[in-house]
């Protein structure tokens, strides 16, 4: 337990932390302006024995010239700047259309600034902006990953007060946040109810559904709706048959699981590389991985190529078991059957070896990966990350944390913690406040805890430590 006077300075000062850094922040801010010269459009010839574009073609698809807006929009990563960008072109006489407004709300929705976001849709009805359905979609999306789900359903309801017809899309999308987020019960009276708000349900209404159901392990239940799905005739599918199959492997009934697999064929439907993934895992769970890797192979006499997919639960079956030396043989095997291994290949690599402690070597890997033309993603930086506060190389991993942010990937709360408090205990001061103040940009934040956590470790509960700590930080900061 930290020490009481410690826990009245964190609490005195965890507001003047933030203080400094949003002093900071503002003396350092950018303004954004728009671009006065555009790009020309550059014609060229056609080669010598080139024909020219037919010109029917070239009237029925005119080129459509960037909007200024929209291209300055791309480079802003602070959200007020977005919407004080917004305002400087309307103070320009400049009229936004759909896009402007799309563009932005997208930005403000991916940083999580909703109230910002509701501004937008009030414009939106105030200048009488018809909208395209697929922007409701992703804002509902955004929504159910910040856990407002209530605001998600709030815009699927407020949808056609913006002269947007709803169609069966927007119900799908608002069904999978509602189930995703566990309001499995609010989903089935969506769904109940589709028929009164004049939806025709698909298989993808009911995959969603099954998929809720056997999320809580309610087999009986997504049978059921199983059977609800052939009653009113809507086919079920490859996706459908795969929940059903996957999870009677995670629980062990791989024998079910292949009797349903013949069933599938037999209805006309032909198992993809998933479905075969998913036996070969519940094979893996069972200790049969040889029998996984065999069905592998057979699975192309069954007119199923293997794909990345099933290389990737042989690896990590493998990874479990500590035989990191076998993992790597199954990547060379993929390179030289010429497979090309996907970012999701090369993370369940990384991912062991950092587990294994070998954070040298998943660095190559890191590396390796990039210059073969695979782009990192954040699972991959974060893994890396992660990896290096492990082994406690806390500068190797600020470098990728400096990396990861460049790629515009942000790493996870717990992450930005343990990278600080390893950075204060080798008493690198400025980095610490360096990664405070990215922290700051993202609108992420410690609670109380977590600065008790973090002031502690940093000072082995040592009170004069913390106060000098403490000090250093505001004045570094």
């Amino acid at each position: 337990m930290i020490h009481s006077r410690s826990k009245t300075i964190i609490n005195q000062t965890q507001s003047l932390f933030y203080q400094c850094i949003n002093y900071i922040q503002f003396q350092h801010k950018h303004t954004f302006s728009p671009k006065k010269n555009r790009p020309k459009t550059r014609t060229t010839k056609p080669r010598r024995n080139q024909q020219p574009p037919h010109r029917d073609a070239a009237i029925a698809k005119p080129r459509k010239d960037p909007i200024p807006f929209v291209t300055d929009l791309k480079e802003i990563r602070d959200p007020d700047d977005a919407l004080s960008l917004f305002h400087e072109y309307h103070q320009m006489g400049s009229k936004h259309d759909y896009p402007s407004y799309a563009s932005l709300i997208y930005k403000l929705a991916r940083a999580r600034d909703f109230d910002a976001v509701e501004t937008v849709l009030g414009y939106i009805l105030d200048y009488n902006i018809r909208c395209k359905e697929i922007i409701f979609m992703a804002l509902m999306q955004h929504y159910g990953k910040a856990g407002l789900v209530d605001k998600a359903i709030e815009v699927f309801h407020r949808m056609t007060s913006f002269d947007c017809v709803r169609t069966l899309q927007s119900l799908n999308t608002l069904l999978n946040v509602l189930v995703e987020n566990d309001r499995l019960d609010d989903a089935k009276k969506m769904f109940d109810g589709s028929n009164k708000m004049g939806f025709r349900l698909n298989s993808i209404t009911f995959n969603i559904l099954i998929k809720g159901w056997l999320v809580r392990r309610e087999w009986d239940e997504a049978c059921r709706l199983f059977d609800e799905m052939l009653e009113r005739r809507v086919q079920p599918s490859v996706v459908t048959y795969n929940s059903l199959i996957g999870f009677l492997c995670r629980n062990g009934d791989v024998e079910k699981a292949k009797t349903l697999l013949e069933d599938m064929i037999k209805k006309g439907k032909y198992p993809n590389a998933v479905t075969y993934a998913l036996l070969m895992e519940g094979l893996c769970l069972q200790g049969e991985y040889d029998e996984a890797k065999k069905m592998m192979f057979d699975m192309a006499y069954r007119g199923c190529k293997p794909k990345l997919v099933n290389f990737g639960v042989l690896m990590s079956d493998l990874g479990k078991r500590g035989k990191i030396e076998e993992v790597k043989s199954i990547l060379s095997e993929m390179k030289k059957r010429r497979y090309k291994p996907d970012v999701v290949t090369y993370n369940i690599f990384i991912n062991y070896l950092c587990k294994e402690g070998r954070v040298a070597e998943a660095y190559k890997v890191f590396i390796e990966m990039q210059v073969g033309g695979c782009e990192a993603n954040a699972a991959t930086y974060r893994m890396m990350v992660d990896g290096f506060c492990r082994v406690e190389d806390f500068e190797g991993g600020l470098k990728i944390l400096s990396a990861m942010l460049t790629s515009q990937h942000c790493p996870r709360l717990e992450t930005f913690c343990c990278l600080i408090s390893g950075l204060l205990k080798c008493g690198k001061i400025d980095d610490a406040c360096f990664v405070l103040e990215e922290m700051e940009k993202r609108k992420m934040r410690f609670d109380l805890k977590a600065w008790e956590a973090l002031v502690r470790d940093a000072c082995v509960e040592d009170d004069e430590r913390a106060y000098g700590l403490v000090d250093e930080l505001i004045c570094a900061l």
